[in-house]
């Protein structure tokens, strides 16, 4: 008998004939609150849709550790760096994202701390709440130098916007492939990179080689009064250091969606800080992603009941590593 796919119930709802065009024979193991509706034993591939995070990961997770013949999980998010997912990669069980689906919201985030710091957005409304008329220039973005930390669709996408805003953009992945959209510079030469980088935007993955890539080291290796932004992982960044660097004025400002510790420390200073833009890790919350994370599943559903590669399939770590 073919395995069972496993899927929330809302999946179930809104993709159910998609799913079943796309696997036909295979029976839904369907997540309803707290309680499967189907043999966890018969699972061979689940999908972690939108809809189940929070509050139903848990369940999900006990019915995914009573499914020995798990084989394949899909997740709507675009990381993969929690504990849980490499625990199933070490149980030899391929695992694909939704990279892509929230690439657009989260470069309109982008956008937006690159306007709002560059324009003086706070300023501006502790002026309104002040009820201060304060006129005064502010920072043009044309012909700013703007560095994009990892060309996955995040960062693609922040390159298209930042150029529409006339900055000059430089992209920064592992390996320039030469198709990219923009002048791209390999990461192991990041370092003569920065001092160049009066704009700097993180969108990489969290993985042991980017822990603390921006450190106290690199980040003086920024022209003094350079912004950052964050919108990969939050320990992409020495979050100390980067505290230090914004009240020497060495970095002139930050957005910032992800942080080391989340929910982000009442206490921590980046909240208070006149020129740091703190958004709750939200910066791709969209009404349509779940959407697009379910029609990448169900085509990828469709791929490996037909034997072909999938997409955004993430690379299991060699043995012993």
């Amino acid at each position: 008998m073919p395995g069972a796919i496993l899927v929330s119930a809302w999946i179930e709802e809104r993709f159910g004939d998609a799913l079943r065009a796309a696997a036909p024979g295979r029976p839904l193991a369907v997540l309803r609150g707290e309680a499967l509706d189907g043999d966890p034993a018969q699972v061979e591939a689940a999908f972690f849709s939108g809809d189940l995070y929070p509050g139903g990961a848990r369940p999900l997770a006990r019915a995914l550790h009573q499914a020995p013949g798990l084989r394949w999980l899909h997740t709507f998010a675009a990381g993969v760096d929690h504990p849980f997912f490499q625990r199933l990669l070490a149980r030899g069980v391929r695992l694909t994202t939704s990279s892509g689906a929230a690439a657009v919201p989260i470069a309109h985030t982008v956008a937006l701390y690159l306007l709002a710091l560059s324009r003086d957005l706070p300023g501006w409304a502790r002026d309104q709440a002040a009820r201060r008329w304060n006129p005064r220039d502010v920072e043009d973005l044309q012909g700013r130098r703007l560095v994009v930390l990892g060309l996955g669709p995040i960062g693609l996408e922040v390159v298209r916007l930042g150029q529409a805003l006339r900055m000059e953009v430089t992209g920064v992945r592992r390996t320039p492939r030469g198709d990219e959209p923009c002048a791209t510079w390999p990461l192991a030469r990041l370092d003569e990179l920065l001092p160049r980088a009066e704009w700097l935007v993180l969108a990489l993955p969290l993985a042991e080689e980017t822990h603390h890539l921006l450190d106290a080291r690199r980040l003086a290796l920024l022209p003094r009064g350079a912004r950052v932004v964050n919108v990969g992982r939050g320990a992409l960044v020495d979050e100390a250091a980067l505290v230090a660097a914004l009240a020497s004025g060495h970095v002139g400002g930050a957005g910032l969606d992800v942080f080391e510790v989340e929910p982000l420390p009442q206490e921590s200073p980046l909240w208070s800080h006149p020129r740091v833009v703190v958004t709750p890790h939200a910066s791709g919350s969209n009404p349509g992603n779940d959407r697009r994370a379910a029609e990448i599943f169900v085509d990828n559903l469709a791929r490996y009941v037909g034997g072909k590669p999938l997409r955004n399939e993430v690379e299991a770590p060699a043995a012993g590593a």
